[in-house]
Formats: structure tokens, sequence, C-alpha cells
């Protein structure tokens, strides 16, 4: 999710779900400690929990960078170890670093003694021609000797070379049975799953075998589910908010942030999803991309969007 889930999208995620976990962008330790913090770090306090999710391979940046997350509040710590973008690999971090378990191993031990919040890791079920469920179990093996008992799997392989990050989840297909199966025989473990769930009921089944589940592309297309699983999930009592209520309670927000200098596309670009599937979604969509892209744009951009989804039909065709 990588410039994607930034600290607006969590903000305005959780206006949809008060219990969600939310995760950081993948960022890079080395970017932590010599980049702007504040800028890559900074969140507010309606975001928790939230998760700061981390790269590399360098156990002594990764463990500073974990400390760092901590002192700005985080409450876990998680090392990818799941990205197959070309990028990533010439890093040497992301999904590569699966054919390195004893690299991760000595990554999160050295996390975990400089933090005192959970570390955790997110991976794939394997990589390239190491696609074995023993290969997944000797990875999983090696890195929570060092402690690690959190463990969210991507169910899809990853290729390293020859498909997209894109084709990477899509093409190779799911394999739940893998996932469930490392959870029958390791149940002290937690064990998450991720991709490919896009609806309660499939998170709900899933739920039946493993200990969480992980929902990332869906949430951020059509972000009003969120409220659907927070009710299904977690709190059978829980009444959704309406769209325009959420629109409203993330005004403050925007405005805000719009008064530091913010642009009102870098914010309004993760609400264009909020009323997929809603009669004048395409209208509502067109109306904000295009006035928020525009110089000196601001909230009056995200009313006139509202305003024209919320047009009844025949001023709609007019």
């Amino acid at each position: 999710m990588m410039d994607w889930t930034d600290r607006h999208c969590r903000h305005f995620h959780r206006l949809l779900s008060p219990s969600a976990r939310l995760y950081t962008e993948m960022v890079h330790a080395h970017a932590v400690l010599r980049g702007d913090r504040q800028r890559l770090l900074g969140f507010s306090a309606i975001e928790h929990p939230v998760v700061l999710q981390l790269g590399g391979s360098d156990a002594g940046e990764l463990a500073e960078a974990a400390r760092v997350g901590v002192e700005f509040g985080y409450d876990e710590i998680n090392l990818n170890v799941g990205c197959p973008s070309d990028r990533v690999q010439a890093g040497r971090f992301g999904a590569c670093l699966m054919r390195e378990p004893a690299l991760v191993a000595d990554c999160v031990a050295a996390m975990r003694a400089a933090v005192p919040v959970p570390v955790t890791v997110k991976c794939r079920i394997g990589v390239d021609d190491q696609d074995s469920y023993a290969d997944l179990e000797r990875f999983v093996t090696v890195v929570a000797g060092a402690g690690v008992t959190v463990f969210l799997l991507h169910a899809r392989k990853a290729w390293l070379h020859g498909l997209s990050p894109k084709q990477n989840r899509e093409v190779p297909p799911l394999d739940y049975e893998r996932v469930f199966r490392l959870k029958q025989e390791h149940p002290a473990l937690t064990v998450v799953l991720n991709g490919g769930i896009t609806e309660a009921t499939a998170a709900l089944a899933a739920l039946e075998r493993l200990d969480g589940v992980m929902i990332g592309r869906m949430a951020y297309h059509d972000p009003y589910q969120l409220t659907v699983l927070e009710r299904v999930l977690c709190d059978p009592v829980f009444e959704a908010p309406e769209r325009a209520a959420v629109l409203a309670a993330f005004e403050p927000y925007a405005q805000a942030h719009l008064a530091r200098g913010e642009t009102l596309n870098h914010l309004a670009r993760h609400l264009v999803g909020l009323y997929q599937g809603q009669p004048g979604a395409r209208r509502y969509r067109r109306v904000l991309t295009e006035l928020s892209h525009r110089h000196g744009a601001g909230w009056e951009a995200v009313e006139a969007a509202i305003s024209a989804q919320s047009q009844p039909p025949e001023a709609r065709a007019a």
C-alpha cells in the first residue's frame, strides 16, 4: 500500500471503523533515520491502534527506526517481507528477504530488543521457486525463533521477476489452505490472512480458522465497506454513519492541513471511493477529482462533489 495509506487515508478510515488496526504504508528504515520524520511518521491520535510498517535489511537501522517509531507513539512495528516491486528488491528488502530467513530473524531480534511494543512480520506464502509449504514453514519457524509470534500472510507467492507489483497481486493463485495449515500446525502463533478478501462473509469464514484478516485495496477503493466489517467483525450494534456525515467529520482535519499548506488533492484522493456502488457515485468521483486538482482548491470542492452525488435522477439526466 505504498503511496496509499498515508496519514490522511488512515484518519479517514478511522472515521469509518473505530476498531480496525491501521497500518502505515511501508517506510524504509533509512528514510526514517535520514528523512523528514514528521512527514513520514506523523499521525493524529484518532488513528490508534496504528502500526508502523518498515522495510529494510540492516538490523541496526531497523532497530533504530523501530525506536523512533515508538517515540512517535506507534502501537506496533511491522517488518514488511512481502512487497515484490523492483525498487524494493533493488534495495534488498521486501519479498526477496523470504530467501534469507536467518537475516530476517536477526533483524526482528534487533527490533524486539530496541522497543517495548510488539514486532510483527508481513510476508508472502512463497517466492519464485521457493514455493512449498515446507519452505513457508521453514521461514516462519526461523523467524519465530527470534521471538516473533504474529505473522500476516498474503496468501499468494511472489514472483520477483517477470510480474509487475499489480500482477503479483492478481496472477499467482490464492492458497488459503497453506495459511490454514500453518495455523493448525503452529497454534501458538497469531496468523492473519491477507489477500482476496472483499466481503464480510469471506472474512468471517477465515476467522473460523485464523486469528485475523487484513484488508488492503478493497478498503481503499470501497472504503464504506469498513463500516460493514466493523459491525460484522467487531461491534454488532455499531451504527454506520451516513457518508456525508463521514465527510463532515473529516472536514476539520482537512481544513487544518489545508491551512498548513497541504493541497486538497493529497487529501481528497482518499475520499474518491466513498460512494462506490451508490447512485451518483460517478458524478461524485468526477467532480471531486476535477475540482480538487485545481490550484488553491478548498473544501468547497468536496461540498460540490457531495451536492453532485445527491442530485435527483432527473437533475443528473439533464
